[in-house]
């Protein structure tokens, strides 16, 4: 009797502690890298008189041994340190062990938004560049390992945007 209520002990601990490694094996995920493309220079273009359109080309980075699908990305574009928008992405990008990939990140910035912007707008006039940084919080699919996980707040993106000379 002793013999069976010590095995029975036994496997639950063991179910215990393979169900607390599984667990933790999320956090072995590290999120995916995000810079901008350093040949690409992000723009700034004017939409008009109700607002702008800021593109930053992104290279988007795994850098986990596995391969996962990078599916939202919601954030904050900041221009000269002012909030300037929220930004929304669902993305279902999927990206394979160590891979990258760019892709353009648009996003439009209403006018009536911008109170505090007149720095932005004297340096868009005169075509200066303008510092800018996005953040936010990606959420990642990758299998079994984990679903749904969310990695943020952080800066996942800073440089200078211009306006294109056509």
């Amino acid at each position: 009797m002793r013999l069976r209520l010590l095995s029975a002990a036994v496997a639950v601990l063991t179910l215990q502690a393979c169900a607390g490694a599984l667990g933790n094996l999320s956090a072995l995920v590290q999120p995916p890298r995000f810079q901008q493309v350093p040949e690409r220079q992000a723009e700034i273009r004017v939409l008009g008189l109700d607002g702008a359109g800021v593109r930053i080309w992104t290279r988007v980075t795994n850098p986990n041994a596995f391969g996962i699908r990078l599916g939202t990305l919601k954030g904050t574009l900041f221009l000269e340190e002012s909030r300037a928008a929220d930004a929304e992405f669902p993305l279902g990008l999927d990206l394979g062990a160590g891979a990258d990939t760019e892709l353009p990140i648009d996003i439009s910035v209403s006018f009536r938004d911008l109170p505090g912007l007149g720095a932005v707008a004297r340096k868009v006039v005169s075509r200066q560049p303008v510092p800018y940084r996005l953040d936010g919080t990606i959420g990642i699919d990758a299998g079994h390992i984990g679903r749904d996980m969310l990695f943020g707040p952080m800066t996942l993106l800073r440089g200078e945007a211009t306006v294109p000379i056509r």
